[in-house]
């Protein structure tokens, strides 16, 4: 887990590694949580934009298994990768569920995304003796999602349309954070001389 203080403000920055995005997703029983988190930790999506997400959403192209986020950021429409476990799951509820395929699954507020990754990171932090998951916020689970793109070296203009940020800047100052340990492994590798 790395974290990094706020420049204005109280509390910090965080990017959970992908066994901490592992185990908080195991920390939660329940289904609704496991895909609201996996949403924002898997496929990037800010918490308004969990609350839109529908069956009807998840589509398979010639990239692979998608995402549409119908409503982005400033009504921007996007797509973005997921993993397989998430589109099936997704899937399975809009099989089973008395609704409409094109009705949101996640009928709850923004306010309640957040008490959830709280009420959950505190748990964590008090069975794991680390004070560092108390800082997590919903927001952090796309700062994860996008600090892990970077250290997988995936390629920044790819990674602006899957996130839908309009431009570099604000991708690697808000949202890129520290290079992880493999990451600087492999960039180490590549320099000969050392």
């Amino acid at each position: 887990m790395l974290t990094e203080p706020f420049d204005e403000e109280d509390g910090r920055r965080v990017w959970l590694s992908d066994q901490e995005v592992d185990q908080l997703l195991e920390r939660v029983a329940d289904r609704q949580r496991r895909i609201a988190f996996a949403l924002g930790a898997r496929c990037g999506l800010r918490s308004h934009e969990v609350l839109d997400v529908a069956p009807a959403h998840v589509v398979d192209s010639d990239v692979g298994t998608m995402l549409r986020v119908v409503d982005g950021k400033g009504n921007k429409p996007r797509e973005t990768p997921m993993p397989a476990t998430l589109a099936e799951s997704i899937r399975t509820v809009g099989d089973v569920r008395d609704a409409d395929v094109d009705e949101p699954i996640i009928d709850r507020s923004t306010r309640t995304l957040r008490r959830w990754v709280t009420n959950t990171a505190d748990l964590l932090a008090e069975e794991t003796d680390d004070e560092r998951w108390t800082y997590l916020s919903f927001h952090d689970l796309r700062r994860t999602w996008a600090g892990a793109l970077a250290n997988d070296d995936v390629d920044e203009q790819v990674a602006l349309l899957w996130g839908g940020w309009n431009d570099l800047e604000t991708f690697l100052n808000h949202y890129r954070g520290e290079a992880s340990p493999a990451a600087q492994r492999r960039e180490r590798g590549k320099v000969d001389w050392l």
